[in-house]
């Protein structure tokens, strides 16, 4: 949530900060601003979107090599240039950008009006900077002390930015629970709260531990923790290219993301499975082989699309590996008082490797000693340094806020878990490595279901201005239900749902009329008849169906309305072909009905607060 980026050395800082607040968007997307240190701190914000921002600077003098800036995605106050960041302090000798939560900010905010500061916003953030002021003026001895001793101060989550106009020449960077990442090149230091914004101008960079505070400087930069105790960086390198930021000739990153997931899910099978006998190794988890052996029960932690996967992944862990298995919200589940046991294994599925919920949930299972992985797309990540072992999916870089081939990259490294751990606990049989070796053909089947673009596209047409919808899988392709139903949520705005097919009869089946879509995911498998009896259930009460079937299904062909062919794989394998047509569908009808599908209202793409 929100995007940071902030810049120190020699070059203009402010065509910088814009293209960073560009490449942040996917962040957030209700306001703008920067900050620039030019004698004293300039501050420009707007609602809206950074083009917005842009317009609203136009010529004025933007002439600074220190900067920094901001994209929201609203929390405390609604979006307006009033509660917009850069937030300055009522001498304005401080401005700060922050992303989190300070959850104590109501008696902060008490504390500080009693000693005279008033309010212009509704955020946490003015709240913030005002503390910082507070202790300025209080006898710190310059404006890192004062920040080190507000945070002290406070109760939440922040990756926060902070300029003092009287010490000009500087970067204050501190975070706890909100990420960010410092860029170090030659003479300048790029802040951000991802990659994003740094990779064009150095692949050098440091991941700011939790609760760690850097000081950045034209000369030269110091990092600590907020404690004020020295720590020795780990300086690492970004493989990430610029090009897979960009949009590469298509009009939206979803789109894009779509069509490349042939590559995305090659690229999360490469080098771990043999094609000769469909043994798969994943040398992330190497290191915890004997409490994978003989672990008694795994926990999937998740939330939205990942949580999705985490169901597929349930199905194919009891089936292959013969674990008992729970996916839970790791929204609920860090506030239950879950029973966990040293011998769980908590497998952490997000693709940015920053969901707030989720590592709140892996720090409960850490400590009643649990072994916990994770399972993510952003290398460096919070998720990723935080757990004992893991598997990254290799995405590459997910820019639409709807989460496309991420999923099927999830589906596809969760699938190899499970046949993994079953090859430690001597449950794989030949079946198992049958469907590996299949498994490497799914990104030319994914290749060829998107061939079907133009045909999905015609059948959005149809469906554009429904209000309602419904999705119906059963087994593997329940999950694939719901996953449907939520990209049509986020982005087209229409109200739907996934249930189990078998379910429809529970309640649902009331809605059947000639002015619900229902979309059937029917491919040949053990549950295919019972599928078709649900299916000829909705057409009998004059719904409009959908079918997503294997190539060459005739008998649902003779009864749906319009039938959507997958080519013929394991069905262990499926949900990585019949979520396909589901994006697709979405995507079209979304576009359609006028909306963003990159950037959909009200979401951002890296949930980091609660």
């Amino acid at each position: 949530m929100c995007g940071i980026v902030g810049y120190i050395g020699s070059q203009q800082a402010y065509p910088i900060l814009i293209e960073g607040l560009k490449r942040l968007e996917y962040r957030g997307y209700d306001s703008a601003g920067v900050a620039l240190q030019n004698g004293k701190i300039h501050v420009y914000k707007k609602r809206g979107k950074v083009v917005e921002l842009e317009n609203f600077v136009g010529d004025a003098g933007v002439n600074a090599t220190v900067g920094m800036g901001h994209t929201r995605w609203a929390t405390h106050g609604e979006p307006s240039d009033l509660n917009s960041h850069p937030h300055s302090s009522r001498s304005g000798k401080f401005a700060l950008i922050h992303n989190g939560i300070i959850e104590n900010y109501a008696v902060l905010k008490e504390k500080l009006s009693r000693h005279g500061y008033t309010f212009e916003s509704a955020t946490d953030t003015e709240v913030l900077v005002q503390l910082i002021d507070f202790f300025s003026n209080e006898g710190a001895h310059n404006a890192e002390e004062a920040v080190r001793l507000a945070l002290h101060e406070v109760v939440g989550a922040y990756g926060i930015v902070v300029m003092a106009s009287d010490e000009p020449d500087q970067l204050i960077v501190a975070r706890k629970g909100s990420p960010i990442v410092l860029g170090i090149g030659e003479g300048e230091y790029i802040v951000a709260s991802d990659a994003a914004p740094i990779i064009a101008y150095t692949k050098d960079v440091i991941y700011l531990e939790e609760e760690g505070m850097a000081i950045l400087r034209k000369d030269g930069y110091e990092i600590k923790t907020i404690g004020n105790i020295p720590r020795t960086p780990l300086l690492e390198r970004i493989e990430m290219e610029l090009e897979t930021i960009e949009k590469g000739g298509y009009d939206y990153f979803m789109l894009k993301e779509i069509m490349e997931q042939p590559r995305s899910i090659a690229e999360s099978i490469r080098g771990r499975v043999n094609k000769d006998n469909g043994v798969v190794w994943l040398g992330g988890l190497v290191d915890v082989q004997d409490r994978l052996r003989n672990a008694r029960r795994v926990i999937f932690v998740a939330c939205g699309t990942s949580w999705h996967a985490g169901l597929v992944a349930e199905y194919l862990f009891e089936d292959f590996a013969r674990i008992p298995v729970e996916v839970e919200y790791a929204s609920e589940f860090r506030y239950r008082n879950p029973i966990i046991y040293p011998d769980d294994v908590v497998i952490a599925i997000s693709q940015s490797g920053e969901t707030a919920d989720t590592l709140a949930a892996i720090q409960l299972a850490k400590e009643a000693g649990a072994l916990v992985m994770g399972v993510v797309n952003v290398v460096g990540s919070s998720i990723a340094r935080g757990t004992e072992a893991g598997v990254y999916i290799h995405a590459g870089p997910e820019i639409g806020v709807a989460s496309t081939k991420a999923f099927t990259s999830q589906v596809t490294v969760l699938t190899l878990m499970a046949v993994y751990i079953a090859q430690l606990r001597g449950t794989a049989t030949p079946e198992m490595r049958s469907a590996m070796k299949e498994l490497l053909n799914v990104p030319a089947l994914v290749e060829k279901i998107l061939e079907s673009n133009d045909y999905i596209h015609s059948i959005a047409e149809e469906f554009r201005d429904a209000t309602n919808f419904l999705y119906l899988g059963r087994g593997l392709n329940f999950p694939v239900a719901l996953e449907g139903a939520l990209k049509l949520k986020e982005i087209s705005y229409i109200h739907a749902e996934g249930y189990p097919a078998a379910e429809m009869k529970h309640g649902p089946i009331a809605l059947i009329d000639a002015n619900m879509p229902v979309m059937f995911i029917a491919t040949k498998d053990e549950s295919y008849d019972k599928i078709v009896s649900n299916l000829q259930e909705v057409v009998t009460r004059g719904g409009r169906v959908i079918a997503v079937v294997s190539e060459g299904d005739t008998n649902i062909r003779d009864l749906a309305e319009f039938v959507i062919e997958v080519p013929q794989t394991n069905p262990l394998l499926t949900p990585l072909l019949t979520v396909i047509p589901q994006q697709l569908l979405s995507y079209h009808i979304a576009m359609m009905r006028g909306c963003d599908v990159d950037q959909p209202r009200n979401l951002a793409k890296s949930v980091t607060v609660e």
